[in-house]
Order: C-alpha cells, then sequence, then structure tokens
C-alpha cells in the first residue's frame, strides 16, 4: 500500500527532532495535506509567476525569498502573500531561523496555513525534509513472521503457529544476532528497489515465548540484542517435514518470494524433531550473504565436477 498523502501533522510530530522545526502559526489547521513526497521554493510564486508552482508540497522560504519580501512596499507584499495563500498550500517552513513578518502572519491564519522555522540553512533543510517525505510516502505493507539479522543478513522467518519460529529467534539471539521484529514485521520499500522491514512501535524490542510469556530483549540479552530496521535479504519458510515433497539438496535454483513487488530470495527448510532450527536458518543466512558477494557453493562444484568430467573424457576415448 503507497499513501497518496500525509497530514502536516505527521510530517511535524515524526520529524521534529530530526529537522529542527518549532511551529509559529497554525495549530489548529495541522490535518492539512501534503501530497507530493519533496519540498518546494514559493520564489517564482512570490515574484508573480504560478504557472508551474507545486503547491502541493511542503513550501520552504529562505534568504532569497525572505530579502526579497522585505523590499516591497507593504500594500504590494500583503498582495503576493494573498497570491500564494489562494493556493491550497500544505505548510510553510522558514530556514535559518527566519521570522515571518505580521502582515505573513495574518495571511497564513486567514488561508488556515501551518507556519513552521527552522534554525537548519535552507538547502539542508530541504535535502533532509525530501528524505524524510520518501519515506512517509514508500509503499508499505505487513508480512507475517519474525526478523532476525543474522550478520549483516535480513531473515523473515515465516511458519504456521506453533511451529518454532520464536525457539529460533531466540536462540539466535543467544548467539549474538539481532531482533527486528517478533511475529510481525513492517515492511517498506525505499527507492523502488530496497525492502526495509521494521518492527510495530508499541512491540519494538519484545518478543512472545509460548509458556513464558512476554520478554524485553534488549533487557535480558542487551541493547546490542535489537534493531530498529534492516533491509531483507532472504525469507526463510518453515514447514512440517511431511509437508515438504521435494527437499532442496543441491541448491543450484534460487527461489523467489515478492515482497512489495521485489524478488527476495526464499528458502524452504522443513520441520521435524531434533532439527537444529536456529543453526540451518543461519546457515541459510550465511549462504545467502555468500551468494551476495558472488560466490555459490553449488555453482562452484558444478563447474569442478564438469571440468573432471572434461578431463576424464580423453582418456576414455583412449581405450
Amino acid at each position: 500500500m503507497q499513501p497518496n498523502s500525509v497530514t502536516v501533522e505527521q510530517f511535524y510530530r515524526e520529524h521534529t527532532e530530526a529537522l529542527q522545526m518549532r511551529l509559529l502559526a497554525g495549530e489548529k489547521q495541522l490535518d492539512r495535506l501534503i501530497r507530493e513526497p519533496t519540498v518546494n521554493r514559493p520564489g517564482l510564486a512570490l515574484s508573480g509567476f504560478t504557472r508551474y508552482f507545486a503547491y502541493k508540497r511542503v513550501q520552504a522560504v529562505g534568504h532569497a525569498e525572505a530579502y526579497y519580501l522585505r523590499s516591497l512596499p507593504t500594500r504590494e507584499r500583503q498582495a503576493r502573500y494573498a497570491y500564494l495563500f489562494a493556493y491550497k498550500i500544505p505548510c510553510i517552513v522558514f530556514s535559518r531561523n527566519l521570522k515571518p513578518d505580521k502582515e505573513f502572519f495574518e495571511a497564513s491564519e486567514v488561508a488556515g496555513v501551518p507556519v513552521f522555522q527552522t534554525p537548519l540553512v535552507t538547502m539542508k533543510f530541504i535535502n533532509a525534509a525530501t528524505l524524510a517525505l520518501e519515506m512517509m510516502f514508500a509503499p508499505r505493507g505487513t508480512e507475517m513472521g519474525s526478523m532476525v539479522d543474522v550478520l549483516g543478513v535480513g531473515v523473515l522467518i515465516r511458519g504456521e503457529s506453533g511451529i518454532g519460529k520464536s525457539e529460533a529467534v531466540l536462540a539466535l539471539i543467544e548467539r549474538g544476532y539481532s531482533l527486528v521484529a517478533d511475529d510481525v514485521t513492517r515492511v517498506t520499500l525505499v527507492d523502488g528497489r530496497e525492502v526495509v522491514g521494521t518492527s510495530p512501535e508499541l512491540t519494538r524490542g519484545h518478543m512472545e515465548i509460548r509458556g513464558i510469556g512476554i520478554i524485553n530483549v534488549a533487557a535480558m540479552f542487551g541493547v546490542k540484542s535489537i534493531r530498529q530496521e534492516k533491509v531483507l535479504n532472504l525469507v526463510v519458510s518453515l514447514k512440517p517435514w511431511e509437508e515438504v515433497h521435494e527437499v532442496e539438496r543441491i541448491g543450484m535454483e534460487q527461489e523467489f518470494v515478492k515482497v512489495l513487488g521485489v524478488d527476495v530470495p526464499h528458502m524452504i527448510i522443513p520441520v521435524r524433531t531434533g532439527r537444529d532450527l536456529a543453526r540451518l536458518i543461519e546457515v541459510a543466512a550465511f549462504q545467502t550473504k555468500l551468494k551476495l558477494s558472488g560466490y555459490n557453493a553449488a555453482q562452484d562444484l558444478n563447474e569442478r565436477l564438469i571440468a573432471q568430467m572434461k578431463a576424464a573424457k580423453p582418456d576414455a576415448e583412449k581405450i
């Protein structure tokens, strides 16, 4: 699912610390919608040219716009403000701690447009705000399964209830790896090519272990045992042994599963009594890491076998 818009309040509440934004006016109008994930400088619009005015975006006012407006007579400045606020802009942010004049506040109040201030220089604010908005507008969804960071490989572990996902994750955490999400993983598509997994904020850092209850992973294993987000590199599906009719023996062909439209490597691990699931998932992650670096053990063995067969063929022809 991809959001078509986000509210100014969402943008402000989620990124106020990173963007150092301070609300100056329009507290009751924070429900206005931002419809495009980027930032616009309204210099041309303030000068009177609005043909290509990107009014659906967050508007950033810097030194150039502020000093231009100060150079105008009061009545003309008021007219420019009225012209600007005739469009349904979501909000305006003044960078470098610039402060709007009285006429600007009056016009923004009439139009119901929130006004913010930040100490960041204009371009730094624009770059940071654009990245924040792109994340907010990115396609996102939910995957049923737990996610672990195994030596830099993001592994999503799926399987039916009671098959042993939580026990496997717990064993991986005990070996020094990090929990990203337990049972439910939120996924976001970044730049149209990478899927990033995280946990719901409410349950972050916690796990449910049947027979024990809810545990705080960080309190029990240390802060290194949790990670807020991780790129998804591998999906592991745990299935009962009797349901897996064709068990992978060589690994020549890589299976994939689509997550938010992106092909992610997929492995099915049969489950039965006595199998160390945590160790198998760990090895699957190591195998994926080798493949990502360009090495495929099955392909390497296949090439060695073919080379040996070719070397033995001339000897067979001599007999």
